[in-house]
């Protein structure tokens, strides 16, 4: 039978989320980067090109069911490291070509960031699942925390090393760190996958195969659950609202605090310092007192999308008010408190994933991930589309920005809302297709 994960397995989970997480930074950040200014090619290329990686993961349901279908998830998650890998060979190489060859260069960059998105979504998805049905109940805050960070640590390290690796540019030298950082993380991948799911115990122990059903069935008995279905919508709002605030801030505190490039960069570090902190919160709290009430995921949700659009309403007050406001403490609170209500929500995710009808983890938390991915794709060109339009119709660009994130903080209470509501006592239930839904306690 099926043991639960210590920390230790968790660790080694991390260390395959920080993998995934290197080549996904390598791709979306290095090599934009050497598009816009070493090959002079127009921004919007290499934007629509991640937006695409965006785009492609609404297959994750699709991907989580056939995890599904299979006894372990392993292989879905060493597979989708290697199209993910493939993928970023891919993109490297157009780079290299689309001088020269500027057709050839696009259809294989274009293909390239499908694989990186198909990758990351079968890889992610079942990763996320796996967390989900071994991990303890108490610990699932603390774990999400663990992989989250390390994630986070596999960005870090592989955009600094990168970094040093690649001066001086010359286009070999790029594919050649590509390379390396693939094979690096397919190599940490495997090892860190190697029997984490089964030992000489569970192998001895017979286990059925699942029940062959049609993705469009599966899907749909998933979509009749009230609770992942409202999870749906809640993780899709509450995202947008996270995301819509990334690409506006910066060119906020620039336009009406007068911060130069370099103060504004250092105020993105102090809001992931507070996402950081935000974490950290949640994780030791939850780990702390997981039968009581301040361990709640449902609490820190709801608190933590409340806390944000207060941080939100902040900033819209500090386009009226301008310098007087105390912005960067403003940042580090919006900062703790995205981080608190992201984490709680991945704990309730891996929670929810494991309730309503048997063998649909996959599917459960492969649509929530494509809700997330849709809601980060369009995140970006909404708040900026936003803050143009805004900007068009308001002379002052302090008022034009404050009203941005007022209806960016309406975002947040909404998803507040619908946090309160998402039922959480759902009964799992192992039948087969077509059968009586799964009811509420």
């Amino acid at each position: 039978m099926d043991r639960r994960f210590g920390w230790l397995q968790v660790v080694r989970l991390g260390m395959v989320q920080a993998s995934l997480g290197a080549i996904v930074v390598l791709m979306t950040s290095t090599l934009n980067r050497v598009m816009v200014v070493e090959l002079m090619l127009p921004a919007l290329l290499p934007g629509a090109l991640v937006a695409l990686h965006y785009l492609v993961q609404v297959s994750r349901p699709k991907m989580g069911h056939g995890s599904d279908s299979g006894r372990r998830r392993t292989p879905w998650i060493i597979g989708g490291m290697a199209v993910l890998a493939a993928g970023a060979v891919s993109a490297t190489l157009a780079t290299l070509w689309i001088s020269d060859s500027p057709v050839l260069g696009l259809l294989l960059a274009t293909a390239g960031f499908v694989l990186i998105g198909l990758g990351v979504g079968a890889a992610g998805t079942s990763l996320l699942v796996l967390l989900a049905m071994r991990v303890a109940d108490e610990r699932r805050a603390a774990a999400a925390t663990i992989v989250w960070l390390m994630m986070i640590v596999g960005f870090a390290v592989t955009a600094g090393t990168a970094g040093k690796l690649l001066d001086p540019y010359t286009p070999m030298r790029l594919l050649a760190v590509t390379l390396a950082v693939c094979a690096l993380a397919l190599a940490v991948t495997v090892i860190a996958l190697f029997r984490v799911e089964s030992d000489p115990a569970d192998d001895a122990v017979p286990r059925p195969p699942a029940q062959a059903v049609p993705f469009r069935v599966a899907l749909a008995d998933v979509w009749q659950e009230g609770a992942a279905r409202q999870f749906t919508i809640f993780i899709f709002i509450s995202m947008l609202a996270y995301s819509a605030q990334d690409l506006i801030l910066e060119p906020f505190a620039g336009s009406v605090f007068g911060f130069t490039p370099g103060e504004s960069t250092s105020l993105s570090g102090i809001q992931h310092g507070g996402v950081l902190a935000g974490m950290l919160l949640v994780a030791l709290v939850g780990s702390r007192f997981a039968r009581g009430r301040a361990g709640s995921l449902r609490l820190w949700c709801v608190g933590g999308c409340i806390a944000s659009a207060m941080a939100l309403a902040g900033l819209a007050v500090a386009g009226h008010v301008g310098p007087p406001w105390p912005l960067k403490a403003n940042v580090f609170l919006m900062g703790a408190a995205n981080g608190a209500f992201s984490i709680a929500a991945i704990g309730q995710m891996m929670r929810l994933a494991t309730q309503g009808r048997a063998a649909r983890e996959g599917v459960r938390m492969g649509l929530w991930g494509a809700a997330q991915a849709i809601a980060f794709g369009f995140g970006g060109l909404i708040g900026t589309a936003a803050s143009d339009l805004t900007h068009w119709l308001i002379p002052s660009s302090g008022a034009a920005y404050g009203t941005v994130f007022a209806l960016e903080a309406m975002l947040f209470v909404g998803s507040a809302l619908l946090a309160s509501r998402i039922p959480m006592g759902l009964r799992t239930e192992a039948q087969p297709a077509g059968g009586v839904q799964p009811s509420y306690s």
